[in-house]
């Protein structure tokens, strides 16, 4: 008797610890679900009308929760920021890390981070505005570790260029190279619309070309060529 009663509460207890999971991963999946939409949201308004301009009770309204019950979520309006320029340029990186560790020539890589680069600026424009525009919102550690991840971001593209040097496939390439690479790139964000004329694909490849040219090929382009790709508008 006495061993099919602690065989009864064992089962019991093992059946209700299955259930504490089972009700902790519908918590933790509906808690994932809910900061999902709190930091989209906040990217659409950060991007639309500024970090500054966007206040904590107006984020609030958006997602369908009070100040009290969004700072359940968040800790702070600028942890919401951190996140999304986090987020973005970890990305950046780990795709620059993994494209250097590959086989392909440097220029072939060039165009690949170019072709990744108007991935983002196609799919992921928002979190690219925020990026661009509110990395110096940041405050403290949290912006000098972003301004630093962003430098990681642009040392992968100058090894990439370095390479190109080293293995013959580019002269000495003008230092201003990089910069001029990204600028155009970034500046699509102004004018870049999926479904248009061009791919995102399409377009990297024609400002890298273009400036691949500007270093003494066939066809020259200048840097003021590379950056009135599309006027503004």
């Amino acid at each position: 008797m006495l061993r099919r009663t602690l065989l009864r509460e064992d089962v019991r207890g093992k059946a209700m610890k299955a259930a504490d999971r089972t009700a902790s991963g519908c918590g933790n999946g509906r808690r994932e679900q809910a900061m999902s939409k709190i930091i989209d949201t906040a990217t659409e308004l950060f991007a639309r009308q500024g970090y500054h301009a966007t206040g904590v009770a107006e984020l609030g309204r958006a997602v369908g929760l009070g100040s009290g019950a969004l700072y359940h979520y968040i800790g702070s309006k600028e942890d919401l920021l951190f996140t999304i320029v986090r987020r973005h340029l970890e990305h950046a990186l780990e795709f620059g890390r993994d494209l250097l560790a590959h086989e392909s020539t440097a220029v072939e890589k060039l165009h690949e981070m170019g072709r990744e680069h108007m991935r983002l600026v196609a799919y992921r424009r928002l979190e690219l505005l925020v990026m661009l525009r509110e990395i110096d919102s940041l405050s403290g550690e949290r912006r000098d570790n972003m301004l630093a991840l962003r430098a990681a971001v642009e040392q992968i593209w100058i090894e990439v260029v370095s390479q190109a040097e080293r293995d013959g496939e580019l002269r000495a390439v003008d230092p201003l190279f990089v910069k001029v690479a990204l600028g155009a790139l970034n500046y699509s964000v102004l004018w870049f619309r999926v479904g248009g004329e061009s791919s995102p694909e399409e377009v990297a490849d024609g400002i890298i070309d273009m400036l691949l040219a500007g270093q003494g090929g066939p066809g020259a382009a200048t840097v003021r060529d590379a950056l009135s790709v599309h006027p503004a508008g």
